[in-house]
């Protein structure tokens, strides 16, 4: 072989090889970050259709570290009343084999259902998020690649981040998530998930995350503000914007609060 060519592949294989393991590291940071060992908040949902028309409901959401690999989730719809006292579970477990267990309690139904893992790339009561977006991904599920360091504008100052791309490592994972491909950009000072882009394996479809507003709350990064557009092309097709209010950070929740029992029963 060429020496120049043999050159040339070395360094452009050891090269890429680093940036997988640098981007690797930079994802076990994010998924290490400290948020809380429980919190409680209220939210507003915002769903925007492609016509503009928007929709809101209220929301009141709990969850809590029960371990060092399981964290517990409970939402309570609130308002208005085509949705209120829905309500949602989730079991989400890191580190194992163990699938995530979900569950809708449907008030009109008086039923609780079961997400099954064939439904959780389906639209989360209407929004632009899945019910996989609902839990922590695994790392181990997906390769990592450092594609580049770049900028992001915020109303506090640039933000330096790290692109990095994303790719799941079988077509089961694909099938749950409903992504194919996704970039991530990570804040290089806070080691927060600021944007993604979502590749559909449905339609040719893209969604962009957007965390437009981040505060400090007792010393953890909290997402105030995140919105999910789906676009097609240019068009967008729908929107949902997420806002945070009235955040409380470690503080006591009972167990009782993360049932079926307790989804069913409301607030």
């Amino acid at each position: 072989m060429n020496k120049l060519l043999t050159i040339t592949l070395g360094v452009a294989l050891s090269t890429s090889v680093f940036a997988g393991n640098q981007a690797r590291e930079v994802m076990e940071k994010v998924d290490a970050r400290d948020d809380g060992d429980n919190m409680i908040s209220t939210m507003q949902m915002t769903l925007i259709d492609k016509k503009g028309k928007k929709r809101s409901r209220q929301l009141r959401t709990y969850s809590k570290d029960i371990d060092t690999n399981t964290e517990h989730k409970t939402i309570f719809f609130l308002s208005p009343s085509d949705v209120k006292n829905t309500a949602f579970l989730t079991y989400d477990y890191s580190g194992d084999d163990k699938d995530d267990d979900q569950w809708m309690y449907l008030p009109a139904l008086k039923k609780t259902k079961r997400i099954p893992a064939s439904d959780k790339d389906a639209a989360f009561m209407g929004s632009d998020f899945s019910y996989s977006d609902m839990t922590d991904k695994e790392l181990d599920d997906y390769t990592f690649k450092l594609l580049k360091e770049s900028t992001i504008k915020r109303k506090d100052g640039n933000k330096a981040v790290w692109v990095i791309e994303s790719l799941p490592v079988n077509q089961a994972v694909i099938d749950e998530t409903g992504y194919t491909r996704s970039i991530l950009y990570v804040r290089k000072d806070n080691y927060v998930l600021t944007r993604a882009k979502f590749y559909l394996k449905k339609g040719k479809r893209i969604k962009y995350m957007d965390v437009r507003k981040l505060e400090q709350i007792d010393g953890i990064w909290v997402a105030m503000q995140t919105t999910m557009t789906t676009k097609q092309g240019k068009q967008t097709l729908h929107k949902t914007v997420l806002t945070n209010s009235d955040v409380e950070i470690n503080k006591p929740i009972d167990d009782d609060m993360f049932s079926v029992r307790r989804i069913e029963k409301g607030l």
